[in-house]
């Protein structure tokens, strides 16, 4: 909900404060980058017995980061900000999806699926939020109630029993990098990075996009809940049918077809025909999209799930800060088909390469209690 508020108010930022299109990729970058350290130096730390103290910490330091979006008016103070919101995610994510795939090993697609609802479901409910409070009561209030809710959350988090390693299953290794020279697993993470190439240049443009061809602030908050809404409903719906037939070609036909959607974006000319795509690119999403991080939960060593996911995610987010970043100068200097267009064919050679990583394992299938290249998951 705290990314979906401040997505919906970057041009209130440009319009408001004179923060330039670049400035406004850079923004959304840096909470990416940091995501990417965090995600890297201490989700690992969760599969060393930290997982419910990385969670419980990672939303009261979000929540820090939400108050300063509300109340900052100036680029550097929005950007430290927006760092403390990237790090806390960074912080908390892994160590989420680690909870939930060894909670309940046999359903691992339907139950990253309801995280992937909930997740976007709270994206989808910051524009909203924004809608009903922003212009009425100030720019800060919606961010307000973010943190609010952020804190609670960490509160609560600190009071659940969870499956920490034990002391004797412990990896030596800290970080994660080490992974990357399975072929499948690097497989499994490039095709994921095509995820955030998408995800960093939609975030950068899309609401400066929509206001340059004409249209009315609400009408971009809908786009945003339009394409959000189908992989709320279709979550866990699209975690089963990744689990049936397979994370790694869920994930690559639904990325392929999510770069046909990036094409439309930069050539459409009409809002509500960028609305339709976005609906029909939200459903391809809802169905696909859990399938890297079940893939990587998949082929990872099972002692060190919280370190794969960090690898994938902190990788993700840090190629979504470059993206985000090219993507606000690119639409800058040459406009909207330029920038679409090259994200769309970046995707398309990340997913071919990720899938010839994977070799035999592409075809791989979550069958029962998951079994990957390291056994049991």
């Amino acid at each position: 909900m705290g990314y979906g508020v401040m997505f919906t108010v970057l041009d209130d930022f440009r319009d408001k404060y004179g923060i330039s299109e670049t400035k406004l990729g850079l923004l959304v970058a840096a909470g990416f980058f940091m995501s990417f350290l965090s995600q890297i130096l201490i989700a690992p730390l969760a599969d060393h017995g930290y997982a419910r103290r990385l969670v419980t910490f990672g939303f009261l330091i979000e929540a820090v980061g939400a108050l300063g979006m509300g109340f900052g008016k100036s680029f550097s103070v929005l950007l430290v900000a927006r760092i403390l919101m990237g790090f806390g995610a960074g912080m908390a994510l892994p160590a989420i999806r680690r909870i939930v795939i060894l909670s309940d090993r046999d359903n691992m697609g339907r139950n990253l699926g309801r995280v992937l609802s909930v997740d976007v479901g709270g994206f989808a409910m910051g524009p909203v939020l924004s809608a009903l409070t922003a212009d009425q009561f100030g720019l800060a209030t919606p961010f307000i109630i973010v943190a609010c809710l952020m804190l609670t959350a960490g509160l609560v988090a600190s009071t659940l029993q969870i499956e920490e390693t034990a002391q004797e299953d412990r990896a030596d290794e800290h970080l994660a990098f080490d992974l990357l020279k399975t072929p499948a697993l690097a497989g499994a993470i490039v095709i994921g990075l095509a995820l955030f190439i998408m995800i960093g240049t939609f975030d950068a443009v899309w609401s400066v996009m929509m206001e340059d061809i004409g249209s009315s602030t609400w009408m971009s908050n809908l786009g945003i809940t339009l394409f959000a809404l189908p992989l709320i409903i279709l979550g866990p719906i699209g975690g089963k049918l990744t689990h049936r037939i397979g994370p790694f070609v869920a994930a690559s036909g639904g990325l392929l077809l999510g770069s046909a959607c990036m094409l439309l974006y930069g050539n459409l000319p009409g809002a509500w025909m960028l609305l339709s795509v976005g609906i029909v690119h939200g459903i391809i999403d809802g169905l696909t999209v859990t399938g890297t991080g079940m893939a990587v939960g998949l082929v990872a060593p099972p002692a060190r799930l919280a370190s794969a996911q960090g690898l994938l995610g902190g990788l993700q987010t840090l190629v979504g800060g470059i993206s985000a970043t090219v993507a606000g100068f690119t639409y800058e200097t040459f406009g909207r088909r330029t920038t679409y267009a090259i994200t769309a064919s970046v995707m398309v050679v990340l997913v071919i390469t990720g899938a010839r990583l994977a070799g035999s394992s592409f075809k791989i299938k979550a069958s029962g209690e998951a079994t990957g290249l390291y056994g049991t998951v």
